[in-house]
């Protein structure tokens, strides 16, 4: 029996590794910035450490896809890691986490575009981060090794349900405020009461 070589099991150990950092990341970068567009934290030190976990997540997301080329079992290929269902390994779902890597590098990197994009559309856009998370997770529960474990099921539903919590608040108060509110019946106007005419004098008769 062939014993399975130690360094092609480090490169998948490394991706699986990466993968579960990149998900956390993301998931924290979230949920940071629902929380900021609800105004329930502020301040450039907030919004920083919102920018570095998205950007760390990135990273993340690069060492998952690059280390799994030396996995001879998997064997991607350049073409697997970067073209979206064409990985033979269940392609829908590996296709998925592909499109929520592009999704959050653009999405991520848009920040230092956001002048040029414009304020009120990069905030439109941004609102999108939402579906990077939600790829991530069907992602890791139809392509990750780890789906069935507590501990992942455990790191689904800490980070799902703040999240859901907060792009509720968001939205929810937005799509009430756009509801036209219906219009008053116009006052009727005060009817102007006639004003009374005062009685001539009588004039004196000349003599």
């Amino acid at each position: 029996m062939q014993r399975p070589d130690p360094v092609e099991y480090a490169w998948w150990l490394s991706s699986r590794a990466a993968g579960v950092v990149a998900f956390a990341l993301i998931a924290l970068s979230v949920i940071l910035g629902l929380a900021m567009a609800n105004r329930l934290v502020r301040g450039k030190a907030v919004a920083k450490l919102h920018e570095h976990l998205a950007l760390a997540g990135l990273v993340a997301i690069a060492v998952h896809g690059i280390t799994l080329l030396g996995d001879s079992w998997l064997n991607p290929g350049f073409k697997g890691l970067l073209v979206p269902f064409a990985m033979e390994f269940k392609p829908v779902f590996t296709g998925l986490g592909i499109v929520g890597g592009y999704l959050a590098a653009l999405l991520g990197l848009s920040f230092y575009m956001r002048r040029r994009i414009g304020a009120k559309r990069w905030r439109k856009m941004h609102r999108a981060t939402v579906l990077v998370y939600v790829l991530g997770v069907i992602h890791t529960l139809g392509a990750g090794t780890d789906a069935s474990a507590p501990w992942m099921r455990a790191v689904l539903l800490a980070t799902g349900a703040p999240i859901v919590f907060l792009f509720l608040l968001r939205v929810l108060p937005e799509e009430a405020e756009a509801k036209p509110k219906p219009a008053r019946p116009p006052r009727p106007a005060a009817e102007e009461r006639p004003r009374p005419v005062p009685a001539a004098t009588p004039q004196p008769e000349a003599t």
